[in-house]
């Protein structure tokens, strides 16, 4: 369990979040929602530990403390916003990448096998030899994706994975976050814009407004024209698709 308690995040004398609390259970996909400027990344950085906070963060039991970030980044897989490679590598150097920790002078086969299988079913095997700097914006977010995973996290963290991707990727990307966080029984929290995919691929809503958690639960409870309205400044109307998921279309900006 991912648990955050009165937790508060300044950026400088900006209150980005104010007195949260949260648990996220085992075994689910959790999407945060917001307006920019909301806070989604600033709260994702401070779960990585990778800027301070007041207030407690803790994981499996064991409580974030920022002179032991190393111990506690282990079992994190954080995939930030800004994925750029500025070095001239081999798209399977790049997911191995993510083993840095247990790497030696002398890669073992297994672990390049098991790289390569997490690209087969990410469907960028074919891009193994290609130079990273060499592949479109799209194939780099699958390949540190890749990365991500290779390092097998008990917590994935990612934020917009699918900003660069089109729909068939978007939908690739997003059923193997869904099967992969069953299958190891972990924790994903991911950050995305598009409300669509979010209301398709996550189990539970956060949504955050005004430095506060506004509403967190299923889509069904959470989506209503009365948050979209609060939260993102749209009139909006709901239907329902067929597999009775609501469907938010915006009319206009207020």
């Amino acid at each position: 369990m991912l648990v955050l308690k009165d937790l508060s995040i300044y950026r400088g004398k900006f209150c980005v979040l104010e007195g949260a609390n949260l648990s996220l259970q085992k075994g689910k996909v959790y999407a945060l929602l917001g307006a920019n400027g909301a806070g989604k990344s600033s709260l994702m950085k401070a779960i990585f530990g990778e800027i301070k906070h007041k207030g407690e963060i803790s994981f499996v039991g064991e409580t974030l403390n920022f002179l032991q970030q190393y111990t506690w980044r282990k079992s994190i897989g954080y995939m930030p916003q800004d994925n750029n490679v500025d070095v001239s590598l081999s798209v399977l150097e790049v997911v191995l990448l993510g083993l840095m920790d247990s790497l030696g002078v002398y890669i073992e086969d297994e672990k390049v096998r098991l790289a390569a299988k997490i690209m087969q079913e990410l469907g960028i095997i074919h891009l193994a030899q290609r130079d990273i700097m060499d592949c479109s914006g799209g194939q780099r977010q699958m390949v540190m994706f890749a990365q991500v995973l290779v390092k097998n996290p008990k917590l994935l963290l990612l934020d917009e994975p699918v900003s660069a991707l089109d729909m068939r990727y978007q939908c690739i990307l997003l059923n193997y976050v869904r099967k992969y966080t069953i299958k190891k029984d972990l924790i994903t929290l991911m950050i995305l814009h598009d409300i669509s995919l979010a209301v398709q691929f996550a189990d539970e809503l956060i949504v955050l407004s005004d430095s506060k958690i506004a509403a967190k639960g299923s889509a069904r409870c959470v989506l209503t024209q009365e948050l979209i309205e609060k939260v993102y400044k749209v009139l909006a109307n709901i239907f329902y698709d067929d597999r009775n998921f609501p469907v938010v279309v915006a009319k206009e900006a207020i």
